[in-house]
């Protein structure tokens, strides 16, 4: 059968497919699918799974896709991130008969694939992609389709788009955010930007960002043309989305919890979803957010999720008539709702990099944006700080720039001490106590070989050494 393309392939592959969970790392599992697809989705991503380590480790293979798909969780396309052509389809090989379309990866804005070199830190490399592109388009027996994000830049936005299409890709995933936006900084997606992109190709385009209800995705077809939205945050707090439904948060945590005890996944995984779906009555129940973090057994986290159900229902219970949600918050806390981020401080740009994510971490002091190492080490002790105005503040040294007292000294180079290689230079206004009569002993110790007398090798001084010699 020949491989279907672009519309085609949308049409009777996908079916048509407009409501699409995103591939979230650790969070868009077999599971996880599953209980979307009851509530309305229709197409679902694999998480982003790394090319490389796909094709060396077998048991990567099996634990991130072999093992976890099943009849019910089709259509489904899988992701993988990579920044070389032979690697990318060597792995999508390996994957194709597990799935309907094969995605690559080049959204992804975090650090992480920053130092891989791969992700939204590819957007720049066109010759690369293309070859990425062409090669799959030609070596795989399913579509091979790219998730990509904006550049500031509209008309760059659309070339970009035109490139990757032209190159074979069939089928395009575009997030409205640039790869500066992201974390506390994400801002607004442009659906400009995806209208501009869904009108200069021939290939279906879904629009992802800004996706919270089902009125954001209405209103997003509506206005950009696409084919399909795509959740991901919103789809985390309310898997009901798509439905146009705000369940009862428990409902759908037993629906899930069920799920997970037929199709297994790491603990890991399990708690994360909780931690999302319970997230507004944790705000409120706050003692029982360590008791989540503490369990270790799939039981211990469905008893937990059970307790916050009953706190809940006694919420419920003490409720006046009249009352409404408290916190700014559409529903009360028991009701699957949206989570927004909270945003940049007055007077930084919502859009990028005036401030960094821990400059904004540390200003706010909270577990809702600390990373996830400071909660958990929040999580261990309680009593401990990020907050940087409660640090102890220690005065500079004037001459060497480190606190005064602990590390206020040069560190002498000890080749520097063999005779004639010049003094050892130390902070003279308040070295630590006794460095200076360290350092005259160890100058007594090197003392002249006998002429004659085989000496030792000493090496040349380093750059740094002669540095330090020079008069300041």
């Amino acid at each position: 059968m020949p491989k279907l393309q672009g519309f085609e392939f949308w049409s009777c592959t996908l079916g048509g497919a407009r409501h699409v969970v995103a591939p979230m790392v650790d969070q868009s599992e077999l599971a996880w699918r599953l209980l979307s697809r009851r509530h309305g989705a229709q197409l679902c991503y694999t998480p982003m799974l790394h090319a490389q380590v796909f094709i060396r480790d077998a048991n990567y293979r099996k634990e991130n896709l072999y093992c976890d798909v099943c009849p019910e969780d089709r259509p489904l396309i899988v992701q993988f991130c990579a920044n070389d052509p032979e690697v990318f389809v060597q792995a999508a090989l390996l994957a194709q008969d597990y799935c309907d379309a094969i995605d690559l990866n080049l959204g992804c804005p975090q650090m992480i694939a920053k130092r891989g070199h791969y992700g939204a830190f590819l957007q720049e490399e066109w010759d690369l992609l293309q070859r990425m592109i062409l090669l799959a388009h030609e070596k795989l027996s399913v579509p091979v389709t790219c998730k990509i994000r904006v550049f500031p830049e509209i008309d760059k936005t659309v070339r970009y788009a035109q490139m990757l299409e032209k190159a074979g890709c069939q089928l395009l995933t575009v997030h409205g955010r640039t790869k500066e936006q992201k974390g506390p900084l994400s801002g607004t997606a442009s659906w400009e930007h995806i209208k501009a992109v869904r009108k200069a190709v021939a290939i279906p385009v879904f629009a992802n960002g800004n996706i919270q209800c089902l009125r954001d995705v209405e209103r997003c077809i509506q206005d950009t043309g696409v084919q399909g939205v795509m959740s991901a945050e919103g789809n985390l707090h309310n898997p009901a989305l798509f439905e146009g439904r705000s369940p009862a948060v428990w409902e759908l945590a037993e629906e899930y919890l069920d799920i997970v005890r037929q199709h297994p996944c790491p603990l890991s995984y399990v708690r994360a979803h909780l931690f999302k779906l319970w997230h507004h009555t944790l705000q409120v129940h706050q003692q029982l957010r360590e008791e989540l973090a503490k369990v270790k057994t799939l039981e211990g986290i469905a008893a937990v999720s059970q307790e916050l159900k009953l706190r809940c229902q006694e919420d419920i219970s003490r409720q006046k008539e009249g009352e409404k949600p408290s916190g700014g918050l559409p529903f009360f806390h028991w009701i699957c709702q949206p989570y927004f981020r909270p945003g940049p401080r007055d007077g930084s740009r919502e859009s990028g990099g005036a401030r960094s994510k821990r400059a904004l971490e540390e200003e706010e002091g909270s577990t809702d944006v600390l990373s996830k190492n400071k909660q958990k080490k929040k999580l261990r002790n309680p009593h401990k700080t990020f907050d940087p105005s409660l640090k102890p503040k220690y005065a500079k040294c004037d001459q060497c720039g480190n606190p005064k007292v602990t590390d206020c000294f040069l560190k002498p180079n000890w080749r520097s001490l063999w005779p004639g290689r010049g003094p050892s230079r130390v902070c003279r206004n308040h070295s630590r106590p006794g460095l200076e009569n360290q350092v005259a002993s160890r100058r007594s110790w090197a003392v002249p070989w006998p002429e004659g007398q085989l000496q030792p090798h000493v090496p040349p001084p380093s750059p740094a050494a002669e540095a330090l010699k020079r008069p300041t």
